[in-house]
């Protein structure tokens, strides 16, 4: 579940650096991104959690109700099966914990993982 959602965020990193470095980016001089995936941990109380941010594309508003949903995909035909989320979000349930995501367009991406210590 974590490589799943950590490899989303360089897939998104990579998307958004491949941008930085077009024609059209480095004729407006915008060329200062620089990759990021972040992971952190913290105590709530009975819980746990874990927050997967990247510095990437972002997620757009349109589509964020969907990313749990089985076969939904963004990548292109070959590249993406639209499970990963989909598995991620029912192993979450399983064990008694939420997911849920924060992303804004250009700027990026965070997933936040609540688990139940036990």
């Amino acid at each position: 579940m974590l490589l799943n959602i950590i490899n989303n965020g360089f897939q998104a990193c990579t998307e958004r650096s491949l941008r930085a470095t077009s024609d059209e980016a480095l004729a407006k001089g915008d060329t200062n991104y620089h990759p990021e995936v972040t992971i952190s941990t913290k105590q709530l109380g009975e819980h746990i959690e874990i927050r997967i941010a990247d510095n990437g594309s972002g997620i757009p508003d349109q589509i964020k109700s969907k990313i749990f949903q089985p076969f939904f995909t963004t990548k292109p035909t070959g590249q993406g099966t639209g499970l990963g989320l989909s598995l991620s979000y029912d192993i979450i349930q399983a064990h008694g914990g939420e997911i849920e995501v924060e992303s804004e367009k250009e700027q990026g991406t965070s997933f936040i993982v609540r688990l139940p210590v036990i």
